[in-house]
């Protein structure tokens, strides 16, 4: 990784990190409480009886569970499908079925489903016309209807059958189920009552709006379905227990929302624990975990692994040049394909977890005694000292891959190749070890699924570059507990002794499993510790001249004209290790604040991002993207980052722009006027005459003095001579007199132009600066411009009628309350006269909290370093 500058060398103030890793510690010791629960719960539980029920289970069972998980998953899918009906964005049945059955396949096993869920989402329907408000309507309609749902379903068969948690509720039924019904009306009557009478409903800061009765029924009837099939699933494989399938759904809904608001992945731990704490007594716990596993198996692992097999085999779809598209396997991609295609650059997630859960599956099966029959024959023909061996390499290779998703998920190359060579050999061991034949295959089958995606991963920085973040390092704690556990579990009969550790032998398969615990762990923790110490240090310095030249070339070549901010020289930069891209950033408190995204190639780009959130950790720094449009979100959700709506952006759209038609009216008028006042346009090309800068300092000098103001910077230039002499000037003259100017910001392909530093004299005639925007705009078109940028309008288009955030209603207050302070309206009104198109705007950051410190950081940035009276560069006439 190459370095350029920053301005600053300024300490960084550490950010309070209790915050950011308050969330995981919560979520791991909910984990590290299942899996003590757990323990406890299973200690009459020999793993051999488990494995033994799993194999002995009927193929008809089997197979009608995996009927009601189909059953189950299209009711999540008609959870899109509904809420796209119910915000007035229908989309095409496949499509919206498509989606919605790939969030939720990948969601709910990697667990995050708000956030993983919400990023598919993004990916599908962002390019098919929705909105970001569109997007997060849906996550929040459908988190919302599940939640509710949950709660009638539970504590309506609570009411009903009271005895279902008396195991784990110290109180008697009648207390349970009079409690049961109060939870119901607590729950129904104010979402009746808001849809009866189409009122807002407000509990505190919370404001509810129902939907119709006719969408809140049928939100009901698909929640149902998705709750009961789900239910039904583990209800078929759990042993007879006397115990009727509605007193099972209470049951089953209080585990399922005890998973949810845990946070752990896929609730492992406290899903399970509250399932067996409510069997009852007689129930064999045996049978029970062998049906939480199998359900496992099949509800969770069996939709991941199917869509992820559709995404790969679409891939290879793609890559094979849509082959055979007349097909039925071509008409049925082709079909979906809108879906498939904005998922895919989702893959090296995905794939990570893969990744991870086959670490995690090898690793764990050293710990485990020999399951089958096949397993003791191998033990019996091959020598001991290749079993142990052979064993040991196994854990390795499970925890090498556990540390490897990490560079998987970072589109690493390298991490790549040695992924495909483990799993590969940990195949072969898994023959050698004990013809396990499954466990080779599915190591396979893992590799026919990465081989597609291989174009996805062009990283070839080292993997040691990538910074561990506070989720990654709470899995691989828990991995680490993970190894602990089932040790004991597995081997809960052993007398532990010091001499253990180092027998060998056939029959003694504790210290076996003793050696592979440590070894996996050991390689996880100093996996971990390896990547977190070899994170190289970016120190930001200003930029020298090599620095600038490369970084404005690579501007020039792209089509976004702020690109050009680059060349102010009062941020830092930092390229790619290829240079094809930079990104250029400022420090100000505890914040790295990059101003927009990542500028070059798109995949050096995206490699310079992740860099720099790597770099800003390393450094104790919260690493935040300043204004960044629609065309970057999706890297910014592969980031891990949050968006907060800025504002939004007035692009005009020259092809269309002329001043005739009634529309044009009033910029008709105004530009007449000016023109009968005198007043002209020239365009000065660089390079520009000493004593014309001259002139235009005073002029600069007179408006700061003006306006009270000095010069500012990051997101705008500044008067320099410098910075001047890399733009056309934009020159209003009166009777040949120089009143106003501003320089016209463009890049080589000459597709895109906006203005940075407008000024005036203070005799100018009014109407000065609106007539330099149309009579500049009028000039770009003739020269074959195609758009023109206004600049952002902050705090614009924020609907937190629509979006519930906590920060859209703040930014909203301020947007029509703040005219004392900044004139938010008046600016926004003043860029509405050019008709343009208005572009969201965000800020990215690492937590969804209201943006406040970074904004105050940013305000930091943009008052102590050069530029122009404005960070967004508002006219003075606005």
């Amino acid at each position: 990784m190459r370095t350029g500058p920053s301005q600053t060398d300024d300490d960084l103030a550490p950010p309070a990190l209790w915050r950011q890793f308050l969330p995981y510690v919560a979520a791991f010791l909910l984990f590290g409480a299942g899996l003590y629960a757990l323990n406890k719960l299973l200690a009459p539980v020999d793993i051999r009886e488990v494995a033994a029920q799993i194999r002995g289970t009927p193929w008809h069972v089997t197979g009608l569970a995996l009927m009601t998980t189909v059953a189950g998953y299209l009711f999540l899918a008609a959870y899109d499908w509904s809420a796209l009906r119910h915000i007035g964005k229908p989309l095409p049945l496949p499509v919206a079925m498509t989606g919605g059955l790939m969030a939720y396949a990948f969601g709910n096993t990697i667990g995050l489903s708000a956030i993983s869920g919400a990023a598919v989402r993004w990916r599908v329907y962002s390019g098919l016309g929705l909105d970001g408000y569109d997007i997060a309507a849906i996550s929040t309609f459908t988190a919302a209807s599940f939640g509710i749902a949950a709660s009638l379903i539970g504590f309506s068969a609570l009411a009903i059958h009271p005895s279902a948690l008396g195991p784990i509720l110290p109180l008697p039924e009648p207390t349970i189920r009079l409690l049961a019904i109060a939870a119901v009306c607590a729950v129904a009557a104010p979402l009746l009552w808001a849809a009866i009478t189409r009122r807002e409903l407000r509990l505190g800061r919370f404001v509810l709006h129902a939907p119709s009765l006719p969408v809140l029924g049928a939100q009901l009837v698909i929640c149902m379905g998705d709750i009961v099939f789900s239910a039904l699933t583990l209800y078929i494989l759990l042993p007879d227990a006397g115990v009727s399938f509605p007193t099972f759904l209470a049951v089953f809904a209080a585990a399922l929302m005890a998973g949810v608001v845990s946070h752990v992945p896929g609730g492992v731990g406290v899903f399970e624990s509250v399932i067996i704490a409510a069997m009852p007594n007689g129930v064999p716990i045996d049978n029970v975990a062998a049906a939480l596993l199998l359900y496992r198996l099949i509800y969770y692992l069996f939709p991941f692994a199917l869509a992820l097999i559709l995404l790969a085999v679409y891939e290879g779809w793609r890559l094979l040049g849509r082959s055979h598209p007349r097909t039925g396997l071509g008409r049925a991609l082709t079909a979906i394909e809108p879906a498939l295609r904005a998922m895919s650059p989702l893959a090296p997630l995905l794939l990570a977890v893969m990744v991870f859960g086959s670490g995690l599956w090898m690793s764990v099966s050293a710990l485990l005694p020999p399951m089958t029959e096949t397993s003791e024959f191998a033990e019996s023909i091959f020598p001991l000292a290749f079993l142990e061996g052979s064993i040991l390499l196994t854990s390795a290779l499970g925890a090498g891959l556990i540390v490897l998703s990490l560079g998987v998920v970072r589109r690493s190359l390298g991490a790549f190749w040695l992924t495909v060579a483990a799993m590969l050999i940990g195949a072969v061991f898994a023959l050698i070890e004990g013809v396990e034949l499954q466990q080779a295959s599915a190591l396979v089958v893992g590799v026919l699924i990465l081989m597609p995606f291989r174009r996805a991963f062009h990283r070839r920085s080292l993997l040691t570059h990538s910074a561990l973040t506070p989720g990654w390092i709470a899995l691989m704690v828990a991995a680490i507990a993970g190894f602990g556990f089932v040790l004991f579990f597995a081997h809960k009969e052993t007398p532990y002794s010091n001499e253990l550790w180092w027998q060998f032998a056939t029959d003694e398969r504790a210290p076996r499993a003793l050696r592979s615990a440590l070894l996996g762990g050991l390689t996880v923790g100093l996996g971990a510790l390896f990547l977190l110490l070899r994170i190289p240090r970016f120190r930001p310095m200003p930029p020298d001249a090599r620095a600038l030249a490369a970084a404005g070339h690579i501007a020039m070549e792209g089509v976004n004209p702020d690109a050009g901010f680059v060349l102010t020289g009062d941020k830092a930069i930092m390229f790619s290790d290829n240079g094809a891209a930079f990104l250029m950033f400022g420090v100000a408190g505890s914040s790295w604040l990059a101003y927009g995204p990542p500028v070059g190639e798109e995949e050096a780009c995206e490699e310079v991002a992740y860099s720099f959130v790597d770099a800003a950790r390393r450094a104790g720094a919260r690493p935040i993207f300043y204004e960044v449009g629609p065309a970057d979100v999706p890297l910014m959700l592969d980031l891990g980052m949050t968006l907060h709506k800025m504002g939004e952006e007035a692009v005009v759209d020259l092809r269309n722009f002329d001043l005739s038609g009634p529309d044009r009216k009033r910029l008709r008028t105004t530009y007449a006027r000016a023109g009968r006042d005198g007043l002209t346009l020239d365009l000065s090309a660089p390079p520009h005459d000493p004593a014309l800068i001259a002139q235009l300092r005073g002029i600069s000098d007179e408006w700061l003095s003006a306006k009270k103001s000095r010069e500012k910077g990051y997101s705008i230039g500044r008067f320099d001579p410098e910075w001047l002499e890399h733009w056309t000037l934009a020159l209003v003259r009166v009777n040949g007199e120089i009143v106003a100017f501003g320089n016209v910001m463009t890049t080589d392909r000459h597709e895109v132009a906006t203005i940075d530093l407008m000024r005036h004299c203070s005799d100018a005639p009014a109407g000065t600066m609106e007539f330099m925007f149309i009579a500049l705009m009028l000039a770009l078109k003739q020269q074959g411009y195609g758009a023109f940028s206004l600049g952002l309008a902050p705090l614009s288009g924020l609907d937190p009628n629509r979006s519930r955030r906590v920060w859209d209603r703040f930014g909203s207050l301020i947007f029509r309350h703040g005219g004392s302070f900044y004139r938010f309206e008046g600016l926004r009104a003043f860029k509405d006269k050019f008709d343009p198109i208005w572009t969201p705007h965000y800020l990215a950051t690492p937590t969804s909290l209201p943006p406040l410190l970074p904004l105050a950081d940013a305000a930091r940035l943009i008052a102590r370093q050069p530029g122009t009276g404005s960070a967004i560069r508002e006219p003075d006439e606005a």
